[in-house]
């Protein structure tokens, strides 16, 4: 396992590597070994990250095994999250697909983009789709008087209705439509858990920041929570709420889902294939305010809700997930070593002819 997603905090880059490898470590221990950051010869190496020291590192990488590359994004979903410079952002999205390219392998966490890599060039029987996946050792549901006490941490009143947002700043993410549906509803308590990732060239910087020195009564930014914390934040919640207008499968979504708390999203096509019937969606700010709303109004709504997200952490589960992985894996290791055995003969045969040479 190869990643440098930790050089980023608060991004779900690294809270999908951090589970995924502890997911293959120990379901999978008896079958694989696995290393993380290690150089060294390997049957499989798994990039979880796109820096250009895995790019240059492939020859050596591919002479023993095989190489397999993760799809955290691709250049149109980084259009709306960061801003370069014109010949910055094209040098950087024709490294990105270069990279892909590379690969002999691609995993996605979002069905949709199967399609989308291969519009790229990239051969459909190269790429595989498994979700991500969220431990339940880390996230899971608290009730009574742990949840009172997670609320006198925040200095939450114990009645209030709590709606939850969790990502980094971005105008993509839906930070304005979030202050939109706040001040709307100013009876009910908004929490943004999440920080500028990027930087200065996180997409709305200058904005968010202006608006963020004259926020409503009812919202508070939380600035970046560690991981850690997190689990505590969706349980002291009523709803987790993304109005995001572009994902690909959002940690923050499984993280909620082991908590059981109801999930509130932006009717995106991309959910319809991960999330099902998992899940509360609005079109815009009219239809998040009308779905907030009825929950805090009706108790059996709620408890609705919170079962939905129950089914979907059921359906996400760490076995049927692992069976992906197993497979997926299984398949690489004997593709590979079948091709090994095919380059025997002709290694042979190179080594005879400079024999004869010598």
């Amino acid at each position: 396992m190869r990643s440098r997603a930790d050089t980023i905090k608060g991004q779900g880059v690294l809270s999908a590597y951090e589970e995924q490898v502890s997911l293959v470590s120990g379901e999978l221990a008896g079958r694989f070994q696995v290393s993380e950051n290690q150089s060294g010869r390997y049957d499989i190496t798994h990039f979880h990250t796109i820096n250009l020291g895995y790019f240059l590192s492939l020859p050596f990488v591919k002479l023993h095994g095989a190489a397999v590359g993760y799809v955290h994004f691709l250049p149109e979903t980084l259009e709306s999250s960061i801003k370069l410079p014109g010949l910055c952002k094209a040098v950087f999205y024709r490294y990105v697909i270069r990279f892909y390219k590379s690969m002999d392998y691609l995993v996605t966490v979002n069905p949709d983009f199967v399609e989308k890599l291969a519009a790229y060039g990239i051969p459909k029987e190269k790429i595989r789709y498994i979700p991500n996946f969220v431990s339940s050792e880390e996230f899971y549901p608290v009730a009574g008087e742990e949840r009172g006490r997670l609320r006198r941490e925040y200095d939450i009143d114990n009645d209030a209705f709590v709606v939850l947002c969790v990502g980094q700043l971005q105008k993509r993410k839906g930070f304005f439509d979030f202050l939109e549906v706040a001040k709307r509803l100013p009876q009910v308590t908004f929490l943004w858990a999440g920080d500028f990732a990027f930087g200065a060239i996180s997409d709305g910087y200058k904005e968010i920041r202006e608006a963020a020195k004259n926020l409503p009564e009812n919202v508070r930014l939380l600035g970046l929570v560690e991981r850690g914390q997190m689990n505590g934040l969706y349980n002291l919640s009523d709803v987790m709420f993304l109005p995001s207008y572009g994902e690909l499968f959002p940690m923050t979504i499984l993280e909620a889902m082991n908590c059981s708390t109801p999930i509130l999203v932006r009717d995106l096509s991309l959910y319809e294939n991960i999330l099902f019937d998992f899940y509360l969606k609005g079109h815009d700010n009219d239809d998040f305010v009308r779905e907030i709303e009825r929950l805090r109004q009706s108790p059996a709504a709620l408890q609705a809700a919170r079962e939905m997200s129950h089914q979907g952490h059921i359906y996400y589960s760490r076995e049927s997930v692992a069976r992906m992985w197993n497979e997926f894996y299984e398949t690489v290791y004997e593709r590979q070593t079948m091709k090994q055995k095919r380059s025997l003969p002709h290694r042979a045969g190179k080594a005879y002819e400079a024999q004869k040479h010598l």
